[in-house]
């Protein structure tokens, strides 16, 4: 079978989205309205047992790029933890060949692979990134047992003060608290935000997504969050606290609601990360796993722009 890079006005999304609802390691960013929502252009190499305009999609992978000063580079939409290969039996030598037919006009990449991916490929040097997992398929009192003492005595505080947890809050309450605390550490665009809030209300009409939100007893919301569900994953995408909910408790109760809702289901309750020493530290409290994923950096650029993307 070969691969074929098509671009974006000829890839076939019924197809796409198929490969994409039948691959083992499928996720909800994978999709072709998840991809039209957050990346500013996307392409493909898609493996078919004959041409792709034709025969079904066996094996996918999206190619999202943009353009600067006229040179095309691969790179990370937002909101989008990680892409790569998606299909069955993926192998080491599938990750390599896929990278070896990704097109030279992209000169710089910089995007992450799915847990599936993380292979050695012969002609590529990849690096592991981590996240953390909880499966949700036990009771709620199992689950509860195995988080860290610490956690428990968080969700306890915000019991004693009273917060109120609600669900379907409304997801410009939810940006508003994420945004006031990203422009701390981190300068996220205002166009993401849009296009973000697009992507939920397709999702949320397919009953796909939600949002929690903790309240104070004064209805100041100092924790909220956004769930998407796909491949039996809850993706905890949009986490944000309030400076003041940080030491009361607030996102100790919210995953906790979030949990308890769920627990007995075949559900797999994804972090989303982190690198991040506290924030491992903190999902591994609720007795959540490593999941590890890998990702690639790689520099074409001329020689007077290389140094600017070290």
């Amino acid at each position: 079978m070969e691969i074929h890079y098509l671009t974006y006005q000829l890839i076939d999304k019924t197809k796409w989205d198929a490969c994409i609802d039948s691959a083992p390691n499928g996720l909800v960013y994978a999709y072709s309205y998840y991809l039209d929502s957050m990346a500013k252009n996307w392409d493909a190499l898609v493996l078919s047992a004959g041409p792709a305009t034709s025969a079904g999609y066996e094996t996918v992978m999206p190619l999202t790029w943009n353009k600067k000063y006229g040179i095309h580079y691969l790179y990370q939409p937002a909101f989008t933890a990680c892409l790569g290969i998606f299909g069955r039996n993926i192998s080491v030598e599938t990750v390599n060949r896929f990278l070896l037919a990704i097109p030279p006009r992209f000169k710089y990449w910089d995007i992450y692979f799915n847990p599936a991916n993380l292979f050695k490929p012969l002609d590529f040097e990849l690096y592991e990134r981590m996240n953390y997992v909880l499966n949700l398929n036990s009771a709620y009192d199992d689950i509860y047992r195995a988080f860290r003492n610490n956690i428990k005595r968080n969700i306890k505080k915000s019991e004693k003060l009273h917060h109120v947890i609600n669900k379907n809050i409304a997801l410009a309450e939810v940006i508003l608290l994420v945004r006031e605390q990203a422009r701390h550490f981190a300068a996220m665009a205002a166009g993401d935000f849009d296009h973000f809030k697009k992507l939920y209300q397709l999702l949320y009409k397919k009953e796909k997504a939600t949002t929690y939100g903790v309240y104070t007893e004064a209805g100041q919301l100092i924790a909220a969050a956004v769930f998407l569900f796909s491949h039996s994953r809850a993706y905890y995408i949009m986490a944000a606290n309030h400076p003041d909910g940080k030491t009361l408790g607030a996102s100790h109760a919210l995953i906790n609601a979030f949990i308890k809702d769920h627990a007995g289901q075949n559900l797999l309750l994804d972090f989303e990360g982190s690198d991040i020493s506290s924030l491992a530290f903190f999902y591994s409290g609720f007795g959540a796993t490593e999941e590890k994923y890998s990702a690639i950096h790689l520099n074409k650029l001329p020689a007077p722009l290389k140094w600017l993307k070290k």
